[in-house]
């Protein structure tokens, strides 16, 4: 009976006081708390936040539990009679000493029994004392160890709005692009119906003037006919008189009538091909860039264009996930996609920009904390400082000699050579050529760079292709 009895006066207490619930409250979490402990231990912390499980509270304070302290209140006026502290439940005495052999608390006629003999004996409050301490250390792994869980809950959390609001973004961006495709169609649609109804007036009009001209002929040959026909019912003497005139006017001069050719719709111009048509006039709006960059791997201080062809440094940081591909320290983004094999070429444009860093890196390179570019650690890289320093980035930056300042930079990786070219895209002049044997895939990678003096925050710009179809 002791032991249920101390069962249940555990889980009447405070987890703060370690004493029976006063007024208690009950959080969110299900965990219950003297009134005026929670409302201390609030006052010592910066978040409202389970002093148990760390979750955090919101909303208003939490009213008193008044069924909890009924239930306190009848186990108090319950045991009020017994002695205080708790029985041995074989002799009936307190349990005033604790065994630490057995670890167990003992009446004073235990200690004398066999069953302790030569056992170790403390009082128990020194005992309690003791082994309070040694949980304490023994719960500090433990209170670490939930920190950090909570820690990555929160992120959990975040990365979960974020997920969200990504998909918004994304559909809203996706339904734009094709409200421009749907748009261009129906203009498109609109034209070409209107060059038809062209054409059906046109071969109209070409139709009703043949008309016309074969009723005002139709007309006069009836004419014609009718005057013969009414001269040979005269008298012969009258007849005669008129069969030179008559004669005359039966001699038709008019050429045979003919079909109008091309009078009919040229279904063929209209119909032909159609689709191709429409689908080569529109490589007019589409615009085609070699690669695109990858947000989720950009630093928070780095905007992308909406169509993610190209990035600027802001002073703001953004409230963005720390997922593991993200850079945590340096301001880098990479592309969206990796290259394991062939040739592949890109351009940027770094227009008047006083500093950048342009190249490739490996797939495993470093992303958190910082970062040094050389190819030993993973990063094929020139780089521009102070508007005319450039350099090769290696474990000591070797300076380029450049006669002009390039407004567009050409990336050629070679990965099946392993080459890394960089060239002036204005007159195809060499910049420099990294020579490295790849054994894993390659992403090209950005920097714009802010100066220290929040100068510099043009873009940088992956620069499009034009498209061209081709037909065997």
């Amino acid at each position: 009976m002791a032991a249920n009895t101390s069962g249940l006066e555990e889980e009447l207490s405070c987890a703060v006081c370690c004493e029976i619930f006063k007024d208690p409250v009950t959080l969110r979490c299900n965990h219950s708390f003297c009134k005026a402990c929670l409302d201390r231990y609030w006052q010592d912390e910066k978040t409202r936040e389970c002093p148990v499980c760390r979750e955090r509270s919101s909303g208003p304070q939490p009213p008193v539990d008044f069924r909890l302290r009924n239930i306190v209140e009848s186990f108090l006026k319950e045991h009020s009679h017994k002695p205080t502290g708790m029985l041995c439940s074989l002799h009936d005495e307190k349990l005033k000493l604790f065994c630490v052999d057995d670890e167990e608390a003992v009446c004073v006629v235990c200690q004398t029994s066999e069953k302790h003999r030569n056992h170790k004996f403390q009082p128990v409050p020194e005992a309690a004392r003791d082994y309070k301490e040694e949980l304490k250390t023994t719960m500090k792994p433990l209170q670490d160890k939930l920190e950090s869980f909570n820690e990555v809950k929160k992120e959990c959390d975040k990365t979960a709005k974020h997920i969200k609001k990504q998909a918004q973004q994304t559909e809203k961006q996706i339904k734009e692009e094709f409200e421009k495709l749907h748009k261009f169609l129906r203009d498109e649609e609109k034209a070409r119906i209107a060059a038809l109804r062209g054409e059906e007036e046109q071969k109209k009009k070409l139709l009703e003037d043949q008309l016309e001209n074969i009723t005002r002929e139709i007309a006069t040959l009836s004419d014609t006919i009718r005057v013969m026909e009414r001269e040979m019912k005269a008298e012969e003497v009258s007849f005669l008189q008129n069969y030179k005139y008559t004669k005359r006017r039966a001699e038709c001069t008019l050429q045979d009538p003919e079909c109008v050719s091309g009078v009919l719709i040229d279904v063929a111009k209209h119909l032909g091909s159609l689709k191709y048509k429409v689908w080569e006039k529109m490589l007019g709006i589409v615009q085609y860039t070699p690669l695109t960059l990858d947000p989720n791997t950009a630093h928070p201080e780095l905007i992308l264009s909406e169509d993610l062809t190209s990035v600027r440094h802001s002073d703001d940081r953004q409230q963005l996930p720390d997922n593991p591909e993200r850079f945590g320290y340096c301001v880098f983004v990479v592309g969206s996609e990796g290259f394991t094999a062939g040739k592949h070429c890109w351009e940027v444009e770094v227009g008047s920009k006083t500093k950048w860093d342009l190249g490739v890196t490996k797939e495993s390179s470093k992303r958190k904390g910082g970062i040094s570019l050389n190819p030993e650690e993973g990063y094929w890289a020139i780089a521009l400082r102070d508007g005319d320093r450039y350099s090769v980035c290696t474990s000591e930056p070797s300076p380029l000699a450049l006669k002009n300042k390039p407004e567009k930079i050409r990336v050629l990786l070679d990965f099946d050579r392993g080459e890394v070219a960089f060239f002036d895209a204005s007159d195809m002049r060499p910049i420099y050529t990294f020579k490295e044997r790849f054994t894993e895939k390659m992403f090209p990678y950005f920097s714009p760079c802010l100066n220290k003096d929040g100068k510099n925050p043009a873009p940088l710009k992956i620069c499009p292709v034009k498209a061209v179809i081709k037909v065997d």
